[in-house]
């Protein structure tokens, strides 16, 4: 059985942003295991707080992401 364990910043991604990831992500494994594998595979998102993650040096913020995202 599958397990894609999917790591966000917290306030990051509304829930429909969330049931969109856990639906994609369970049709790309199908797409490679074939339809059998929908029903065993298994997505889970962990949200980390903000302030609790970085990357190169900084401490991610919802906020910082955001802005990330907009370019």
């Amino acid at each position: 059985m599958p397990l894609i364990t999917v790591h966000l910043i917290e306030n990051v991604f509304s829930p429909e942003d969330k049931v969109e990831m856990i639906t994609k992500l369970t049709d790309t494994m199908v797409a490679i295991e074939g339809e059998a594998m929908r029903n065993v595979t298994w997505v889970k998102i962990e949200e980390v707080p903000e302030g609790q993650w970085g990357i190169g040096g900084t401490a991610l913020t919802a906020g910082l992401v955001d802005a990330m995202k907009a370019g």
